[in-house]
């Protein structure tokens, strides 16, 4: 479960990093606020976890072009709360999560107000690679999810594996 959790959460949190909110140029876009995870995808399964629902997430910008990322996720019955710091590299849309262990990357869909998450690492001790699709608001955007599945097949993911979770609006920790 931790391993899923983590995954899930990451994957979320790159979603989000692909423009740097501090970047002054008039084509950055600030990624900070709620965004809703519209369609994931992994290259593994992984045995027995199952993600029911997620949260609405919030990005906040921190200092530095860092990023923090805030949701909670329902799996296998159990809220929990997440909170990650995404740390910001040199290259545009790239950031590190644990120690650099983890590489992920924001990719802007054409669609409006939509992104891509790619994000690949070690999550406890297994190599994983995972995408996501976010977006501003809750409905079903067909285009996108089309985008999303163009990205991703071009990146060796399996579209079988895709999962659209459902959008609840709060969880609270440690119930179920």
């Amino acid at each position: 479960m931790k391993t899923l959790f983590l995954a899930i959460s990451l994957g979320l949190v790159a979603t989000l990093q692909a423009q740097d909110p501090s970047a002054s140029d008039e084509e950055s876009e600030d990624v900070s606020g709620k965004w809703y995870l519209k369609a994931v995808i992994a290259d593994k399964g992984i045995p027995g976890r199952k993600l029911e629902s997620v949260t609405p997430l919030t990005l906040t910008a921190l200092d530095g072009g860092n990023l923090e990322i805030t949701l909670a996720i329902l799996i296998n019955g159990q809220c929990k709360e997440i909170n990650i710091v995404l740390e910001k590299t040199d290259q545009p849309g790239k950031y590190l999560a644990w120690e650099g262990k983890l590489v992920m990357y924001f990719i802007r869909s054409p669609v409006k107000d939509h992104y891509i998450l790619y994000f690949e690492g070690e999550v406890h001790g297994t190599q994983v690679r995972m995408a996501k699709l976010m977006g501003r608001d809750t409905e079903n955007n067909q285009e996108a999810l089309e985008d999303f599945k163009k990205v991703t097949k071009a990146r060796g993911l399996s579209l079988e594996h895709i999962i659209i979770p459902k959008q609840i609006e709060t969880c609270s920790p440690g119930s179920d």
